[in-house]
C-alpha cells in the first residue's frame, strides 16, 4: 500500500494510481460517477489487477452502467472476479480505497485532488473489519449488461466474424452509447452491424435475447425507428413453413460505402 500522501487533478486520478499500489484485496468505498469509470479504466488495463470490492452509492452507478461502453467491460470484470459491487447503505463524506494495510482517503479541491494515506493498524484494522461486516449485510448491484467478451463470443458463434469486426469498429467510433441523443445504443449497434452485413432480423434479435443484451420486441422497435428514418430496409425472405423473414439491409449504397464513423453520424442525425 502508499506509504506516503497523493496529489493528482482529480479523485478518480488519486483511486487509480491507489489501486496501481494495492497488491492483493482492496475496497473502493463511495467513488463518484466520473472515479468509478476511472477505477474501471484502470483495472480493464493492468495485467495482474487486484481484486477490488466496489462499495457505492446506487445512483451513480446506475448512471454510469446506462453506457454499455462501461457497463460490458464493468460485467467482464466481474466475470472474471476482479470486481465486485454491493450498494453502501450508508454514505461516507469522501472515497476511500481501504486494504488490510492501510486506508487512503481522498479529499477533492478546485482542479485537483489528494490522497491521504494511513498505516496505523489499530485504526485500520478496526475500518477494514467495519466495512467487511457491512459488505457482509450489503445488497449486490444488479448489472444486467452482458460481459463484452462474451457478446464478441456468441456474435461471431451465431451471426459471423464479419459482424464481430463490424462491432468493434462502430464501438470504437463512440464515446457513449447511451441511445439517449449522445450516442447509439447496444441495439441500435447491433441492428447496423445486421444490416452491413444481411443478417435476418430474427436471427440478430434471437442472439441479442440470447444473451440478455434486449428483447426481440426491442430489437424489433429499434428497427422501425431506424427503417422509419432511412437507414435500414428490409426484404421480405420466404420461409418453407409460416410469415416470411426479414433481411436487415443499409438504406442507401452511400451507407453501404460509408466508413463506420461516417455510419454512426448518419444514424445520429437520422435519429434525432
Amino acid at each position: 500500500m502508499l506509504e506516503s500522501d497523493l496529489f493528482e487533478e482529480s479523485v478518480g486520478a488519486v483511486l487509480s494510481t491507489a489501486l496501481e499500489h494495492a497488491t492483493d484485496e482492496a475496497f473502493v468505498i463511495n467513488p463518484s460517477q466520473h472515479a468509478i469509470e476511472r477505477v474501471v479504466e484502470a483495472l480493464d488495463s493492468m495485467d495482474d489487477p487486484p481484486s477490488i470490492r466496489l462499495f457505492v452509492d446506487e445512483e451513480p452507478m446506475k448512471a454510469l452502467t446506462d453506457d454499455f461502453l462501461v457497463a460490458s467491460v464493468v460485467a467482464d470484470l466481474v466475470v472474471n472476479d476482479t470486481l465486485s459491487i454491493r450498494t453502501l447503505a450508508t454514505v461516507p463524506r469522501h472515497a476511500l480505497v481501504l486494504t488490510e494495510a492501510g486506508l487512503v482517503s481522498v479529499i477533492e479541491g478546485k482542479g485537483e485532488a489528494a490522497g491521504l494515506t494511513t498505516g496505523v493498524e489499530d485504526f485500520v484494522a478496526n475500518l477494514y473489519a467495519r466495512y467487511e461486516d457491512e459488505w457482509a449485510d450489503a445488497e449486490e448491484f444488479s448489472l444486467r449488461t452482458p460481459a463484452l467478451s462474451h457478446v464478441r463470443e456468441t456474435l461471431e458463434s451465431d451471426i459471423s466474424p464479419e459482424a464481430v469486426a463490424d462491432f468493434d469498429e462502430i464501438l470504437e467510433t463512440l464515446d457513449t452509447a447511451r441511445g439517449d441523443g449522445d450516442g447509439l445504443d447496444e441495439v441500435e449497434i447491433s441492428l447496423l452491424v445486421a444490416a452491413k452485413n444481411n443478417v435476418l432480423l430474427y436471427d440478430i434479435s434471437r442472439w441479442g435475447e440470447d444473451i440478455r443484451l434486449a428483447s426481440k420486441a426491442t430489437f424489433s422497435r429499434s428497427k422501425n425507428q431506424l427503417e422509419d428514418a432511412g437507414i435500414i430496409e428490409t426484404e421480405k425472405v420466404p420461409i418453407e413453413v409460416g410469415r416470411p423473414r426479414l433481411r436487415l439491409k443499409l438504406g442507401s449504397s452511400e451507407l453501404e460505402t460509408a466508413s463506420p464513423s461516417e455510419l454512426v453520424e448518419q444514424t445520429r442525425s437520422a435519429l434525432a
